[in-house]
């Protein structure tokens, strides 16, 4: 049985976030909320933690996850990006985006694109992911919670709760999310792709 913490979306209460921090630490699966729907989430260097999220939500091995970051600060040690690209993401993060670039050795091989060799990049704009990844002081390897069989992100934490109580180590309810997934921008070639229209704002990124 899962934890369940209401968490306020604009004042995030410290206890609750680092209550869910201690537990991702010791390996598990968390839900929580994003700018675009709730997402699941796990340590960097989990495994199993990992193989868990992959069975939620029947995916293979050709998956391309996302590292979610507090800042782009973070962004150079774990992506290869060009002086435009950066420009491009400052001017656009946080935001409802998620970037696609080639990883660098520090990310796991696991969780890059077997062929490709490239890795999701994110800063989301929201107060409890946010205070989440400030407090746990790396980034949290994520993925949108799309259930088997459905084609947008779970918005609803109740519901989500009926459906994950007994997949997932803790559940943040930080209020009822819009349904749309991230606009995904593709930089890994070098030049900007539009891969997937969501809630981000695709303008700047086209030529």
């Amino acid at each position: 049985m899962s934890q369940y913490f209401y968490v306020h979306p604009e004042n995030p209460q410290a206890r609750l976030i680092n209550q869910a921090v201690a537990i991702v630490r010791n390996g598990g699966v968390i839900v929580y909320p994003t700018d675009s729907g709730y997402a699941l989430g796990c340590q960097l260097e989990n495994k199993s933690a990992l193989e868990q999220i992959c069975r939620i939500r029947h995916l293979n091995d050709k998956h391309n996850f996302t590292l979610l970051c507090r800042d782009l600060s973070e962004l150079s040690l774990y992506a290869r990006v060009d002086n435009t690209a950066f420009r491009l993401l400052r001017n656009n993060t946080p935001g409802p985006y998620t970037f696609i670039f080639k990883g660098t050795k520090e990310v796991p091989r696991r969780l890059m694109n077997p062929k490709r060799k490239t890795i999701g990049i994110r800063v989301p704009d929201n107060r409890i992911a946010l205070d989440l990844l400030e407090a746990l002081g790396e980034p949290l390897m994520s993925t949108s919670l799309i259930l088997p069989g459905k084609e947008v992100t779970e918005s609803d934490p109740e519901e989500i709760r009926d459906s994950l109580e007994h997949s997932v180590d803790v559940i943040l309810n930080g209020g009822y999310l819009g349904e749309q997934p991230t606009t995904v921008i593709d930089f890994s070639e070098g030049e900007m792709i539009v891969q997937r229209l969501g809630a981000g704002d695709p303008a700047p990124f086209e030529l």
